[in-house]
This record gives structure tokens, C-alpha cells and sequence, in this order.
């Protein structure tokens, strides 16, 4: 069933970002097929404990991992059917070869005190849980590099996240999609401050394969040199846009993304080179 639009966008805004802050209720319809996974990894992602690290395990559902294809894509999870709380999409954070090649997904999931989140990141290792069928096309990555659509092309990716929206674009960074295109790719990363940045410990290895870093903090400490206030913000000062021949991915917060959107198409990007994972 298709959602209105503007149902569809404040749902998968939060779906996006890969938290569910409240039991919601959706017209969206999940499979009838639900298999089980074993948590197999759960620790904090960020020194404020907002974040965690989630790893499932679905060796003995190798069909199932094997339909994580593309790098943004979403995976329903729900606890035992004794359990109150709905099923929840998340954001599947490790990059598809994971998937493929040990048949596990990794998740960053926001912790909400008394959600279902809240439980879910109280989980320990061993532990059950159910999950359906991957969902949604993911970041239509083809669009930036097919002269088909929206002009050639593109010489220059930017990036932008917002808290956990960090999750799919980790997935698409690790995927290698930058691998045989040599595009300059650049991350506009913003967090309130270092202890709610996940995946500082990543970094190094991002800027080797190629993509440059800017962590940004709205809220930083004295101690923070870098880039201050909102990715938006930083992103007007730099603007490193070189029209047709730019394409961007973004994921987080909506107020970002919408603003991020409206300084693209005022400065010439294509509408098709402008790639979010709902």
C-alpha cells in the first residue's frame, strides 16, 4: 500500500535514521515470514551510551541475508511474539558483502529510555530475536554515474549525516561504490558533540578509501577545533559545488535534509543526483 506523502516522508525520516523513539502505527504491511537471529554482538557506540552497535546473526537463514544487495536498505525486527512491542525498521549499517559473505547485519540503533529501542539495546549476546525481509531499494547509487539521467557523470559526492542517519551511509562507504569512479567524495558528519559521534574509531579507513571527513558538533566542548554548529551551516561556508557534475547522498535529520536539498538545486545539482534511502 502506498503512503500519502507527507505520512511517508515523517515516517521513513525516523525509519531512516535507524530508531523507533515511539510505538508507532503505520499502513506499512510486513511479510507473514518472520525468521529468527541470534544477537551476537551489542556494545555502546558512543561514550554517552545513546548509540549501540547491533550485529545478528542469520546463518541458518543464508536466503534471507542474501537479499541485502544495496547499501541503505532496511531490515523489520521485532522481539518474541510474547512481546508487547511492535516491529520496527532499521537501518542496515554494514555494507552488503557482510551480509553475503558471513550472513550477518550489523545496525547503529538510538536508545529511547522506555521505547522499543530502550529494549532492544538492553538485549544481551545469545538472545533471539525475529526478523523479515529486507526492504526498500536502498541509495540508487546507478543514478550519479549513468549519463541517462540528470546530465554525466559525476566528478564530486557529498555526503551528509546527521546521528544515527551515520548508519546507511556507513554501509554505502564501506560497499566500495567510489572504487572504479575516482569521484572526490566528502562527509558532512554532524553530531552534537564527540561522545554522541559513532564511528570516530572508522575514520581512518574512510579518508583511506578516498572519502575526506568533516565531523561537525553543534554543541562542542572548549576542547573541539573543528567545524562549529550544523552540518547546513558548514556546508554554506565551504560549498564546494560544481554543478551538473555533483551528486549527493543524505540521511538524518529532516530540517537537514530538506535545507542540504534546497542549497543543491538553487546551486544547479540535478534533482536525480540527490539520493536519500526512502
Amino acid at each position: 500500500m502506498l503512503l500519502p506523502s507527507l505520512l511517508r516522508r515523517r515516517l521513513f525520516s525516523s525509519l531512516a535514521t535507524a530508531t523507533a523513539t515511539t510505538p508507532h502505527v503505520s499502513p506499512l504491511t510486513f511479510s507473514d515470514i518472520w525468521a529468527p537471529a541470534t544477537v551476537s554482538h551489542i556494545s555502546p557506540a558512543t561514550s554517552d551510551h545513546t548509540l549501540f552497535h547491533l550485529t545478528l546473526n542469520l546463518s541458518s537463514h543464508q536466503s534471507l541475508a542474501a537479499r541485502h544487495v544495496s547499501p541503505g536498505q532496511f531490515l523489520p525486527l521485532r522481539f518474541p511474539s510474547s512481546c508487547a512491542f511492535p516491529p520496527l525498521l532499521l537501518s542496515i549499517a554494514s555494507p552488503p558483502h557482510v551480509a553475503q559473505l558471513d550472513s550477518e547485519f550489523e545496525f547503529l540503533v538510538k536508545r529511547v529510555n522506555g521505547s522499543v529501542s530502550d529494549a532492544l539495546c538492553k538485549m544481551r549476546e545469545g538472545d533471539l530475536v525475529e526478523v523479515g525481509e529486507v526492504m526498500g531499494k536502498g541509495f540508487e547509487i546507478q543514478r550519479l554515474w549513468s549519463g541517462q539521467v540528470g546530465g554525466g557523470d559525476v566528478t564530486l559526492v557529498l555526503m551528509f549525516a546527521t546521528g544515527s542517519g551515520i548508519s546507511p551511509i556507513r554501509s554505502l562507504i564501506e560497499s566500495g561504490f567510489n572504487e572504479n569512479k575516482k569521484a572526490e567524495v566528502r562527509l558532512y558528519y554532524g553530531a552534537r558533540n564527540l561522545e554522541r559521534m559513532a564511528y570516530q574509531d572508522r575514520f581512518k579507513y574512510w579518508e583511506s578509501s578516498g572519502v575526506k571527513v568533516i565531523p561537525v558538533m553543534s554543541r562542542p566542548d572548549d576542547r573541539w577545533s573543528g567545524a562549529r554548529g550544523y552540518i547546513q551551516t558548514t556546508f554554506l561556508r565551504e560549498k564546494p559545488i560544481s554543478g551538473p557534475s555533483t551528486g549527493a547522498v543524505l540521511c538524518g535529520h529532516r530540517q537537514m535534509t530538506e535545507e542540504i536539498t534546497s542549497i543543491l538545486l538553487a546551486n544547479g545539482v540535478s534533482k536525480e543526483k540527490i539520493l536519500t534511502n526512502f
